[in-house]
């Protein structure tokens, strides 16, 4: 084997304390099987050695929740003997790399995730950052990451619902594509992942394995430097249709008793599934890698741990079982073989051609492994360092609202994304209730009940202030959910940030996690899965360097009977429309920093100053409870957040979805600037059909308080073919334009 030499240490990316680490747990020195085991386990993809500490500190139960962090997939009881299982994860560098393999496998891996637990997967959804639409590149990455998602997902045929995409240039090198998957399952058949059971034979499923992907785990815990594309073959190649078999083939033995555990082979593949199983299980594990069905002639035991050839999965299971397993795996014509067995060892110990090529106590590579208390920046020192302060000059005026919304909606930013939404197939499965909105919906088969879902950051509030910004990440898919009618249950996340070794990243990064802690507490909706996705920073030709924090959300609630479900387009005309959520607003206050950070200041002014917007959470539980009451009680008939471009941009994407125009009134007390494009949080537009009704029910007295600190404004009606004076054709020609004229579609 290969002479392990500092150059080779530091190819694998262990610093040389973590190699001294590595000699101190085997008492000698490695081989290069072991090293590159090390090496993996001890990424930041697969450790989460920067982040460990951080996440610690995040609320993660409920009663509601059957499993939090630490499986594959986060559960929460749905009722009815049901649980949804999900979560969301990143494909980063692979997809700037090679975009349609890079997002396909992305899609692939989140999948895995959650069938692995017994669930079978109902909706897929997205969180995507791209750069400037003019960079020289820009367009093939989104084509090839759109293209991606959708030939993987609509070919193993569960429905996109719901996703979010915004561009900045902060992503021109560095572009994050999150994937997140939500399934359904029996709440007394989670599978989960501990192997236990000396002698239990372990099973390698799927696909055979080849040497796509070794390293993958590695590349992602680093930045790009120039040699980006030559990272290609560290980029996985994706099956949809051998994925759809898997599927099938899972949940038809997980119906059997034959399952013990099982993982999927993810990030580090064969490598973190052995490892982890063992470790959950607090067992050995031994594994014979001349059985490990390979696709390649030669490959080595190095080759075979590292590789993340997708469509694989791990078993153990129960003595006797694997004629029977073996069995349904070939019907499904997928591999199939008995690769080895749980010891009592604690040790990970391959076998080769006759020999031990790897014996590792497994302690030190997972519970074990590095965990660093990086040096951070106070909030005070890393608002300076960002240099944040109140806008220029004091905030600036609209002098054409109307114009301004027109400008508005034609931008990157609020653009329409049908362009993208028509790739992927949304209806698959025939239980998708709502795309388009502000969240996915979609029945839970069989039954009434319907699973809400949505993707929700905000990266600008989060650079120029990461407290607030977590918390507002979490509010506004809370307010999402809120806004179909759902009851938000729980989250899941994707945190997205820089180098962890500069102190003003790990401030975003610590302090973002504090104020998601703080909204997640406050509004009963608990993290119960997520990913870390660190270095999504680059060097490459024509990128820059850091992106902005962006801490994605995925919340996930429950619609109980999806008859009570809202969608955001007006209904009728002289139906009045109301503001919720407008306490703030009675009378004017000169600390409220209503455009700061906004994208009118951006769009309008080529701003990106200001202080963004502060998130009161009590206002946020209280103006989520009321809309969801008046939504069950049939006051209301539209519902619609108020966030990105404030009032005017809610009120035109109400009105371009339900085809009627609105005419509304301004509030003498703010510039118009201020009163249609401000950003503040925690507010809903809706629209009533019966005032008297909606009166009494505001008169009844049992939300005396909470209707109050909710705050009720009457914004107007639902009338004519217009808002603000703009023509609602004129609006939805600006909002058509900008992919239809980039793409030249």
């Amino acid at each position: 084997m290969s002479e392990i030499t500092p150059d080779v240490v530091e190819a694998h990316g262990l610093s040389p304390e973590e190699y001294e680490r590595v000699l101190h747990a085997l008492g000698r020195e490695p081989n290069l099987v072991e090293l590159g085991i090390f090496s993996v386990m001890w990424s930041e993809h697969c450790s989460y050695k920067s982040s460990r500490l951080h996440l610690k500190k995040l609320p993660t139960e409920a009663p509601w929740v059957i499993c939090g962090p630490g499986e594959n997939a986060g559960v929460i009881d749905i009722g009815d003997g049901q649980a949804a299982i999900f979560k969301m994860e990143s494909h980063n560098h692979p997809s700037y790399i090679e975009p349609y393999q890079g997002a396909a496998t992305g899609v692939g891996g989140i999948l895995r995730d959650v069938f692995t637990m017994g669930a079978r997967p109902v909706a897929n959804a997205n969180a995507l950052r791209f750069g400037r639409p003019d960079h020289p590149k820009m367009q093939h990455l989104v084509k090839g990451v759109v293209a991606g998602i959708g030939g993987y997902g609509n070919c193993v045929g569960v429905p996109t619902v719901c996703g979010e995409t915004n561009f900045h240039p902060a992503y021109d090198g560095n572009i994050l594509v999150n994937a997140m998957t939500v399934g359904v399952a029996d709440a007394d058949k989670i599978f989960y992942s501990a192997a236990t059971g000396v002698g239990n034979p372990i099973v390698y499923v799927g696909s055979k394995t080849g040497r796509d992907g070794i390293h993958g785990a590695t590349m992602a815990s680093a930045d790009f430097g120039e040699d980006a594309e030559e990272k290609r073959p560290t980029v996985q190649v994706g099956d949809p249709f051998t994925e759809k078999l898997l599927i099938e083939a899972c949940l038809e033995l997980m119906a059997t008793d034959a399952i013990v555990a099982i993982q999927d082979m993810g990030a580090a593949g064969l490598t973190s599934s052995s490892v982890e199983m063992a470790t959950n299980g607090k067992a050995g594990i031994r594994l014979d890698m001349n059985k490990v069905p390979c696709r390649e002639e030669g490959m080595t035991p190095y080759e075979m741990m590292l590789s993340e050839s997708q469509e694989r999965m791990l078993m153990v299971l129960k003595p006797g079982k694997e004629e029977m397993a073996a069995a349904i795996f070939e019907k499904w014509e997928l591999d199939f073989a008995v690769i080895g067995e749980v010891t009592d060892t604690r040790h990970m110990v391959l076998e080769f051609d006759g020999e031990v090529v790897c014996d590792i106590p497994l302690g030190p590579l997972a519970a074990d492994a590095p965990e660093y208390d990086r040096p951070y920046l106070s909030k005070e020192d890393y608002t300076a360092w960002a240099q944040v302060r109140p806008i220029e000059g004091g905030a600036p005026d609209s002098a054409d609202p109307g114009a301004d919304l027109l400008k508005m909606m034609a931008t990157p930013a609020l653009a329409s994304r049908s362009w993208i939404s028509q790739q992927y197939d949304s209806q698959v499965g025939a239980d998708t209730l709502q795309t388009g909105g502000d969240a996915g919906v979609v029945r839970v088969h069989g039954t009434r009940k319907a699973l809400a879902i949505s993707t929700d950051c905000t990266p600008r509030y989060v650079y120029a202030d990461p407290y607030e910004g977590g918390k507002q990440a979490i509010a506004e898919a809370y307010r999402n959910l809120c806004a179909v009618g759902a009851r938000p249950l729980a989250v899941t996340n994707c945190l997205n940030f820089a180098n962890p070794q500069r102190p003003e990243i790990m401030s975003q990064f610590v302090h973002a996690l504090e104020g998601m802690g703080e909204a997640c507490r406050a509004l009963d909706f608990p993290i119960v899965s997520g990913n870390v996705s660190l270095y999504n920073e680059s060097k490459a030709t024509g990128g820059g360097s850091a992106i902005l924090p962006t801490p994605a959300i995925g919340g996930v609630g429950i619609v109980d009977d999806y008859a009570t479900m809202m969608t955001p387009g007006f209904k009728n005309e002289g139906d009045t429309i109301y503001l919720m959520g407008a306490e703030e607003w009675a009378t004017p206050n000169p600390e409220r920093s209503h455009l700061g950070r906004s994208l009118w200041l951006d769009v309008i002014h080529g701003r990106e100053d200001g202080r963004p917007p502060h998130v009161d959470l009590t206002l946020e539980r209280n103006s989520g409870e009321f809309i969801r009451e008046l939504i069950a009680a049939g006051l209301v008939n539209a519902v619609h957040d108020v966030s990105d471009g404030g009032i005017a941009v809610a009120l035109a994407e109400m009105a371009m979805a339900g085809g009627i125009g609105a005419e509304v009134l301004d509030n003498p007390a703010y510039s118009p600037a201020a009163w249609w494009f401000g950003e503040d949080q925690g507010r809903y537009i809706f629209t009533v059909p019966d005032v008297e009704a909606f009166q009494e029910q505001l008169a009844k007295g049992t939300r005396d308080a909470d209707t109050a600190s909710s705050g009720v404004r009457r914004l107007g009606k639902v009338t004519g073919d217009s808002v603000l004076g703009v023509t609602l054709a004129d609006i939805r020609e600006a909002h058509d334009s900008f992919f239809r004229d980039w793409m030249e579609v």
